[in-house]
């Protein structure tokens, strides 16, 4: 489908499963990064009925190329790989579950230390969120010590959240503005300590006035810049000098540059590495892997899931990875991902629109600098639908995305970009969209 129409019909069932979410599920997914006020709220269809490769079926049964955010980045091979799959299917075949354990679970390890020779033990759990607040705990018990400085978007657990209590919006430096603090306990105030991206001086002040009692310093490995020259030798050298673990967290920059965590192409030697999203390309999984001394911390403290023995995420995960290696799909990520923000960057200065493109090349993105920056992202949402795909402000490569799926999509950006431009001339943007503009952070919904 090269076209679509604009009418609401076009999407109608797709668009009513929204309002059957809000009367049941307090605001509407379960994922802040799928709600559909993230991008065209009267538009964006919301639910999927089928997904394979890189192309999705809404509940109307349009079929839609996905260039937008690769299912928040689990996908990293695609939408039901089959390799994966299959592997998956036989072990259902053979019993998910018993009161005996999954020897999966010590091939997935015994990968990931293959992988990363600097550590030797790990532990599962199913989602990224969780399976920091096990890193963040096993570095408490490791240490004794309580506080955690930290950069970058780590999840929705007490122990990150409690950074915005008592604070006007100190979270808004990673990545979400406006997260309400409401239901972390009022004790944790001041327990996590944020530093921004390549501001060494800001680790250096935290470590200054609370080093003694600093159990890790816990950081993204990238996001959306490169690390300046010396700024993770200072990282390292700051948790040497107080003692504090360093822990790094792959789960969304993790196998996007190679068959493992970022942080072996940055040259950063951490104590803990946490691994989520791409390893299980869709399925849940989790990995929090470290070195000895640090992960045998985790048998002095109560860390324990009956869930996390299931035997459908770490088979999901040895597929996953045994795939990617033998494809070098991170080459691809990064070549697939940089043709994207080229495009992006070409089409913008063809038609005289101002955007800044940032982002590792498998997880770029780009924002209209301009003050209806919301409304623009919001129309430029519902003409990319109307050209067959799903896509917004941000691209997140998948390997079953090839060099024709990316030419297809640079040629309606062009054509998206051309349109907005014309709107913003004739000042006919806000009445030409369909719905409210796209929100940005954290909000309520009714």
């Amino acid at each position: 489908m090269s076209t679509m129409e604009t009418k609401a019909d076009v999407r109608a069932r797709s668009l009513a499963y929204q309002e059957r979410a809000g009367n049941v599920i307090p605001g509407i997914s379960q994922l802040l990064s799928k709600r559909p006020d993230m991008f065209a709220p009267s538009v964006w269809p919301g639910y999927f009925e089928k997904a394979s490769g890189v192309e999705v079926w809404d509940l109307d049964g349009n079929r839609y190329i996905d260039m937008s955010i690769g299912g928040i980045g689990a996908n990293v091979l695609g939408y039901a790989d089959p390799d994966v799959d299959r592997s998956v299917c036989r072990a259902i075949d053979m019993g998910t579950s018993s009161s005996l354990n999954c020897p999966e679970d010590v091939l997935l390890a015994e990968l990931l230390c293959e992988l990363h020779p600097w550590a030797q033990k790990v532990r599962f759990a199913r989602t990224g969120g969780e399976a920091m607040a096990v890193a963040v705990r096993i570095a408490r018990a490791c240490t004794g010590r309580d506080k955690i400085a930290f950069c970058g978007y780590h999840g929705w657990h007490d122990w990150y959240l409690s950074a915005n209590l008592g604070t006007e919006n100190a979270l808004g430096e990673h990545l979400l503005s406006g997260l309400d603090a409401q239901g972390v306990p009022r004790g944790l105030q001041g327990t996590s300590l944020p530093f921004r991206y390549n501001q060494l001086d800001e680790l250096e002040a935290i470590v200054t006035e609370y080093g003694d009692d600093l159990a890790a310093i816990v950081m993204e490995p990238i996001r959306s810049e490169w690390p300046c020259d010396g700024f993770f030798d200072g990282v390292q050298l700051l948790a040497q000098k107080c003692g504090a673990l360093l822990v790094i967290d792959e789960i969304s920059a993790g196998f996007r540059m190679n068959s493992g965590g970022a942080h072996l192409k940055l040259g950063v030697a951490p104590d803990i590495a946490v691994f989520s999203k791409a390893i299980g390309n869709g399925y849940p999984i989790a990995a929090i892997i470290g070195r000895d001394e640090v992960m045998e911390a985790s048998q002095n403290t109560f860390i324990s899931s009956t869930c996390w023995t299931e035997r459908i995420g770490p088979t999901a995960a040895l597929a996953t990875i045994t795939k990617h290696r033998r494809l070098n799909v991170g080459d691809h990520l990064m070549r697939i991902g940089a043709r994207v923000q080229q495009g992006w960057k070409q089409a913008a200065f063809s038609h005289d629109l101002a955007i800044h493109v940032g982002g590792l090349e498998p997880l770029g993105h780009f924002s209209f600098d301009h003050e209806l920056a919301q409304s623009l992202k919001a129309k430029f949402v519902q003409l990319m639908l109307d050209e067959g795909f799903l896509a917004t402000t941000g691209f997140y490569a998948m390997a079953a995305h090839n060099d024709e799926h990316v030419d297809r999509y640079l040629e309606a950006v062009e054509r998206s970009f051309g349109r907005l431009a014309e709107l913003l001339a004739s000042g006919e943007l806000s009445s030409s969209l369909q719905g409210p503009p796209a929100i940005s952070g954290f909000r309520r919904l009714a």
